[in-house]
């Protein structure tokens, strides 16, 4: 009896030290999400439903791409360079000197048109190698004086165009102070095409942005004048060309709205355009264009959208027939061991 209570207190010492590790485990409450034991969907990619894939779409891209580059090709494009024209011969290699005189600048251009234009026609501006992306011409700005009156004299995010003679500028800042200022105005057969600058801007940024009580002050009163002037007596939220201008582009080549012509145009007319050649692009190598365009239901004209839907079509297409070929040449059976490296090279490790 002696011999055997040894042994079973020591059995029951083991037991219980055996068991507390189990019972103090930091081990996580078992689940089949922690154990990564969810049902998967794994798809078997066989070669039919890789051919299928790739032929599917290609169906769909390829016509896609056909219908977009079909509505681009339908719109019409004139565009007109004309910033080095514009300029007097005697001033062909010094064109800073010359738009920073006061030599008259008004230019006359003759555009003539090669397919028929339907209503509306987009007037454009487009500018090339002006940086409106620029941080700190982005930054230069103020948006709650824009939108609220009693914010007229928050500049402090618009050096160095903030102040004139000890006042706040309104609207402050190097985005307004550089507002496009060339003119453009056109006849044909003699008689004026009116342009709607009506409309031209976002209604978005009309009713939020700019302030209906929000007047221009002190604007482009400094000694150095970097473009068109603001009328006084028109609330920002009126003045489209400004709005339109203050949606800074994110490319250095960009085109925005000047207007609309409420008319159509024949094949073979001449539009005779009066134009006054204001703005400083020669300083740092721009371009300027003057565009007039239609739409179609995809917008203005762009190949790139439908260049780009042939292109992926058709390289789905090339694939879906390569791999056609393939299977039909040379076919293995799916899941063959025998294409294992270690079954290829038995020898080697």
């Amino acid at each position: 009896m002696s011999s055997s209570t040894p042994s079973s207190s020591a059995g029951g010492v083991g037991s219980a030290d055996s068991a507390a590790p189990r019972r103090n485990s930091k081990r996580p409450k078992y689940s089949k999400f922690t154990q990564q034991e969810l049902p998967a969907c794994k798809p078997i990619l066989t070669p039919r439903w890789v051919i299928s894939a790739f032929m599917l779409v290609s169906i769909v891209f390829i016509p896609i791409g056909v219908v977009s580059l079909f509505a681009s090709r339908d719109v019409v494009e004139i565009i007109d360079r004309y910033e080095t024209a514009c300029v007097p011969d005697g001033y062909k290699n010094d064109k800073v000197t010359f738009i920073q005189s006061n030599l008259t600048k008004q230019c006359n251009r003759t555009l003539t048109v090669k397919k028929r234009m339907k209503k509306p026609i987009y007037v454009y501006y487009q500018l090339d190698n002006f940086y409106q992306n620029h941080r700190r011409y982005v930054k230069s700005r103020s948006d709650s004086q824009l939108k609220e009156n009693s914010s007229w004299d928050d500049v402090s995010s618009c050096k160095p165009e903030d102040m004139s003679k000890d006042q706040p500028i309104v609207p402050c800042g190097l985005i307004a102070w550089s507002l496009f200022n060339d003119t453009y105005s056109f006849s044909l057969n003699d008689q004026q095409l009116a342009v709607n600058k009506k409309g031209i801007s976002w209604k978005s940024d009309r009713d939020s942005k700019f302030g209906k009580d929000v007047f221009p002050q002190n604007f482009q009163n400094g000694s150095l004048k970097g473009g068109a002037t603001l009328n006084l007596s028109i609330p920002l939220s009126e003045q489209e060309d400004l709005i339109v201008w203050m949606r800074t582009a994110a490319l250095p080549t960009f085109r925005k709205l000047y207007g609309k012509i409420e008319q159509d145009l024949q094949p073979n007319d001449q539009i005779h355009v009066t134009l006054d050649n204001n703005y400083n692009t020669y300083s740092f190598n721009g371009k300027k264009k003057l565009v007039l365009s239609t739409t179609s239901w995809l917008g203005g004209k762009n190949d790139f959208l439908g260049i780009a839907y042939l292109t992926v079509g058709g390289l789905c297409f090339f694939l879906a027939l390569s791999f056609t070929v393939v299977y039909l040449v040379k076919p293995r059976r799916l899941g063959d061991p025998s294409y294992l490296s270690w079954n290829r090279n038995p020898g080697g490790h």
